[in-house]
């Protein structure tokens, strides 16, 4: 999964019970419980019971205005990071346009990578949010590029192609000890999430922020590794780290509007 809109918002992980809740017919929460299967949170493996939300289009609502995942069309949030390779720049813009995905109008966000000023990776993102709160991951289209030239599609997914199921990325009402999946197309996008914490100050070159959402990411394609991502009200994603598989910091450092 991409770094989306990357003053605090979170998510990530997994253990016993994977708690994610969506919404009925009447915008009432509902979930659905699957089978016992094995998860990894980056600290080892365990059996889980996850809980999935119900997809259910019909309730689905227009627009994203999640206080701690906004998507006003026409923001441009800017993050950046040092690396071992040089620095890297990532403008992420709330498109204006819409992708029709299982019959639910998703908002597209166009997110860039730039390393040294070279673009390195270009991708959309689709989001959508349902009448309960919850904002959904609908899938991303992915490029890598070296020398100007695309030489992957890595991680490129979209709900119901190919077997892929959408995910939650932010919880209507994040409670300290969620897990859900974020994203799940097998072998290619598999994310959990869990909620950390509620309460994080964040400071970054864009300004401080208290009463932050800290999340926890980890992927079973990617055993050990985990990362954190904090989201502020009103603005969404501030900072991610990425203390195992590498030690980068992505701040936002500038937020435009419409």
């Amino acid at each position: 999964m991409n770094s989306q809109a990357k003053p605090c918002v979170a998510a990530v992980l997994v253990t016993i019970a994977l708690g994610m809740f969506g919404c009925g017919r009447n915008g009432g929460p509902v979930s659905s419980l699957l089978a016992p299967s094995p998860m990894n949170d980056g600290a080892g493996i365990v059996a889980a019971a996850q809980i999935d939300p119900v997809f259910d289009p019909a309730t689905f609502v227009a627009g994203v205005n999640h206080p701690y995942f906004p998507l006003v069309p026409g923001t441009i949030s800017t993050f950046r990071s040092d690396t071992d390779q040089g620095v890297e720049t990532n403008p992420v813009e709330v498109l204006r346009e819409h992708k029709r995905i299982l019959g639910v109008e998703a908002t597209v966000v166009h997110d860039q990578v730039f390393l040294d000023g070279v673009l390195i990776e270009d991708t959309l993102d689709w989001y959508a949010q349902d009448q309960a709160g919850n904002v959904w991951y609908m899938g991303e289209d992915s490029k890598s590029y070296e020398n100007g030239v695309v030489v992957s599609t890595e991680g490129s997914w979209e709900a119901g192609v190919n077997g892929a199921e959408a995910g939650i990325i932010m919880e209507a009402q994040p409670r300290v000890g969620d897990r859900y999946r974020q994203e799940f197309a097998p072998g290619v996008a598999e994310d959990m999430a869990s909620v950390k914490s509620l309460d994080k100050d964040v400071t970054v070159p864009y300004g401080s922020f208290a009463h932050c959402i800290q999340t926890m990411e980890f992927s079973s394609l990617a055993p050990g590794d985990r990362g954190y991502k904090y989201y502020a009200q009103g603005v969404g994603l501030v900072l991610e780290v990425a203390p195992r598989g590498g030690h980068e910091r992505s701040e936002l450092i500038s937020v435009t509007g419409p």
